[in-house]
């Protein structure tokens, strides 16, 4: 029995579900989100959740049971709430600019690094240190915070790079005289 899949997942308010066979389509203040689920699965609508319970006894659907559930739980989240992931840029010089729907990135290379920001996605810079991401989708905004990451690593001596705000960096001890 899934830990997860067992839980219904409730609908918030304001959020709108359409379920047509294996196709699930929510609308809210964020934005509208549509998804196939696997087949292993069955949605239904019931007071004011949606319950996912699996077809079949296999290993994979008690597996898709848990996913599933998890993803339209996200779904509702997203359109009702949105998602929002935060970096932090570290290192003298490095710096971030927002140019309409261009974000300028530089990161110590002999260039800059110009990124294109998708429509469904909003990105905020607060300081020219703090890129904060936000959308409906979060499996986009944790895309496109990976993507920004990956441009500049942190490294472990001193620190510099792009890194989440909750994320740990190990120092290490540099060389010995």
């Amino acid at each position: 029995m899934s830990r997860i899949g067992k839980h219904p997942v409730q609908i918030p308010d304001g959020v709108k579900v359409t379920l047509n066979g294996q196709s699930l389509s929510v609308a809210g203040k964020l934005g509208e989100l549509s998804r196939t689920l696997p087949p292993e699965v069955e949605l239904t609508e019931a007071d004011g959740a949606i319950v996912v319970k699996p077809r079949r006894e296999t290993k994979r659907a008690r597996s898709m049971w848990g996913l599933s559930r998890s993803l339209v739980a996200n779904m509702l989240g997203g359109v009702a709430t949105g998602f929002t992931r935060k970096l932090l840029i570290t290192g003298v010089g490095y710096r971030a600019a927002l140019d309409g729907k261009i974000l300028n990135l530089q990161l110590g290379y002999s260039h800059d690094i110009k990124y294109a920001i998708p429509d469904d996605i909003e990105v905020k810079c607060e300081t020219p240190t703090a890129i904060t991401i936000t959308g409906a989708d979060r499996q986009r905004v944790g895309q496109i915070a990976a993507e920004l990451r990956a441009f500049r690593k942190p490294e472990p001596y001193k620190g510099k790079g792009i890194r989440y705000d909750d994320e740990v960096i190990l120092r290490k001890e540099g060389k010995k005289k």
